[in-house]
């Protein structure tokens, strides 16, 4: 059963900037590494399930 309908989420250019950069850099630890992606694509509209098949990651993460 699917969960509630979030708000879509607005990242301002700055904050994008700020999280393709954590989730680009070789140095980011992997674990900010890999939140920094799933807000990036929860961000783009999709579903949170949408985004968990994306990334291979459990719904429960994003």
């Amino acid at each position: 059963m699917p969960g509630p309908r979030l708000d879509p989420l607005v990242l301002s250019e700055d904050e994008r900037r700020v999280l393709e950069g954590w989730a680009n850099r070789r140095k980011t630890a992997q674990g900010l590494a890999k939140r920094a992606r799933i807000v990036l694509e929860c961000a783009t509209g999709q579903s949170n399930s949408a985004v968990a098949r994306e990334l291979g990651v459990a719904r429960s993460t994003v």
